[in-house]
């Protein structure tokens, strides 16, 4: 589990096709080698990846993770390419400070970023979800984009907006984000089960 919360922004150095469309992810990133276990978890701009090997790159600590096909083919991971910088949080630990909102590191799918506005203490974006996801999205509730805990502003069907402060655009991804990108989506769990108990109600 993590929290949404940003711990580094890491950045691809090596891609290397493996059998299966797998594909394997060298990061390079400012966290400790020492503290970074073979089969540790860390969300990779959304998708929660498993390291499979530790080293040094450039003089920072570097971490490999295997991307599976279907991970590739729903989420952005399979749009990275050397130089692609990337948010980074580490698992959450008991007794770790829940900054953000509970995040499982499962990508639902991929929104596109329709606006950015420039406000004088924050940026909008607006952003279109997938039609089968636009149920989970709602004002005031929670969502992850490229792994940040976000609140969402306002919604008008398949479209919502999020407000994003300074300090998020300085110390993730997001403040280099244009119209046109594309960002991993996580929806609020809570919203994804209360829909699922509504569902099995109605059968």
């Amino acid at each position: 589990m993590f929290t949404g919360i940003v711990s580094d922004v890491g950045e691809v150095v090596a891609l290397e096709p493996r059998a299966d469309g797998l594909r394997r992810l060298t990061i390079a990133c400012s966290y400790d080698r020492a503290s970074i276990a073979i089969g540790a978890s860390i969300a990779c701009s959304g998708p929660c990846l498993t390291v499979v090997e530790t080293g040094t790159y450039a003089r920072r600590t570097s971490f490999a993770v295997d991307a599976a096909a279907e991970t590739l083919a729903v989420t952005t991971a399979g749009r990275w390419s050397a130089g692609t910088r990337i948010n980074l949080e580490r698992a959450l630990k008991i007794g770790d400070e829940l900054g953000g909102h509970l995040v499982s590191g499962h990508v639902d799918g991929i929104v596109e970023v329709l606006a950015r506005e420039n406000l004088p203490d924050m940026a909008r974006m607006t952003l279109r979800v997938p039609a089968s996801l636009a149920r989970f999205i709602a004002a005031k509730g929670s969502v992850a984009l490229d792994g940040v805990s976000l609140t969402v502003n306002e919604v008008d069907q398949d479209k919502f907006s999020v407000l994003i402060i300074p300090h998020t655009l300085a110390v993730t991804t997001l403040g280099a984000i244009r119209p046109g990108d594309a960002l991993n989506l996580e929806v609020d769990l809570m919203a994804r089960y209360a829909a699922r108990l509504i569902e099995a109600r109605s059968m």
